[in-house]
């Protein structure tokens, strides 16, 4: 399958089947030296899979050359931003952490549809936050982890994807003053995890379960607050507790917009309702219901409700992919 990248351009997939990942590494590895030749790079990391691949990648081909972000918007799991940056100046990769919460919570204010909402991530890290390290540094390459399913979704019409820009005829050099290199375009996720093991990373980064660009903002329905952001991280973080030792594919907690009537302590307590899912699948373009055993389910329910304040109604997704999508929004 072709996608079109821009006139005369096109990515093809690399399947897992055909991927040899010391020779990838080495490819790539030569096409970030090439393209940035003897000046720096600017690197987006966010802890997942797809970013730590391409901060190592960036990083054995530019070592201190390659300046690395993790951009703190305020929507990130509990304890991520610290985390993340421990683990890579572990692995010698000196990270800077960006606040930008107050940012990211501004433009996010009173936009309910999920396109504006991923439209208004996406300005506000390429032509806002990034624009500004740019003219503030000079470094005019921007390294970040699009896989070939972003790209896909994206240029289907299926959702938009934020990291998607060249693939939409943006032109980022134009726009924003800087241009984007995205060396894993040609795979999905379970390739990106080969690579991710073949690079040295640790099992903690390359088997985690996907995590959206948009981060916890694609998992409330209706406006984005910091209310609601913590309260889907406080579900979030139950739902990877109970849910870590299945084999599945993804999992992940949604907050629904309309509050529901529940009862406590013989009193009605009227309040919000989260959408737990979980995945079966090898390359995300598919997926079903993971077939949870009830008392996970039982578990899950009388944790949620329980400890995140608020909650009174607990579901599980039972419908595949497609019609339904992974993530909620």
């Amino acid at each position: 399958m072709f996608l079109h990248r821009s006139e005369g351009m096109k990515i093809r997939e690399l399947r897992l089947g055909d991927l040899e990942p010391e020779r990838f590494i080495e490819r790539k590895v030569e096409e970030i030296k090439s393209i940035v030749g003897r000046a720096s790079a600017l690197n987006a990391l966010s802890g997942g899979v797809d970013s730590s691949t391409v901060t190592i990648l960036g990083h054995r081909a530019l070592g201190d050359r390659l300046k690395t972000y993790f951009i703190d918007n305020g929507l990130m799991r509990e304890g991520e931003p610290e985390r993340v940056v421990s683990i890579f100046e572990n692995l010698g990769v000196r990270v800077e952490l960006v606040q930008a919460k107050e940012h990211f919570f501004s433009v996010l204010k009173g936009i309910r549809d999920p396109e504006e909402k991923r439209e208004a991530i996406t300005q506000a890290f390429y032509g806002d936050i990034f624009s500004r390290i740019v003219r503030e540094s000079g470094i005019q390459y921007l390294l970040q982890g699009t896989n070939y399913t972003d790209i896909e979704e994206t240029v289907a019409g299926i959702k938009r994807q934020h990291n998607v820009l060249d693939q939409l005829g943006i032109d980022t050099k134009e726009r924003y003053g800087y241009r984007v290199i995205e060396p894993l375009v040609e795979l999905r996720k379970p390739a990106v995890r080969e690579i991710a093991k073949a690079l040295g990373l640790p099992e903690g980064i390359y088997s985690r379960p996907p995590f959206p660009g948009p981060a916890l903002a694609a998992r409330i329905i209706g406006e984005v607050t910091p209310d609601k952001v913590e309260t889907v991280r406080k579900a979030t973080q139950i739902v990877e507790e109970e849910l870590s030792g299945m084999d599945a594919f993804q999992f992940l907690a949604v907050l629904h917009e309309d509050r529901v009537t529940g009862v406590r302590e013989g009193r009605r307590d009227y309040g919000q309702q989260i959408e737990v899912r979980c995945w079966d699948s090898t390359d995300a373009k598919t997926a079903s219901p993971t077939r949870l055993p009830h008392e996970i389910l039982d578990r899950l329910a009388g944790r949620i409700t329980e400890e995140v304040p608020g909650i009174v109604s607990v579901t599980y997704n039972i419908t595949k992919k497609p019609p339904s999508t992974m993530e909620a929004i």
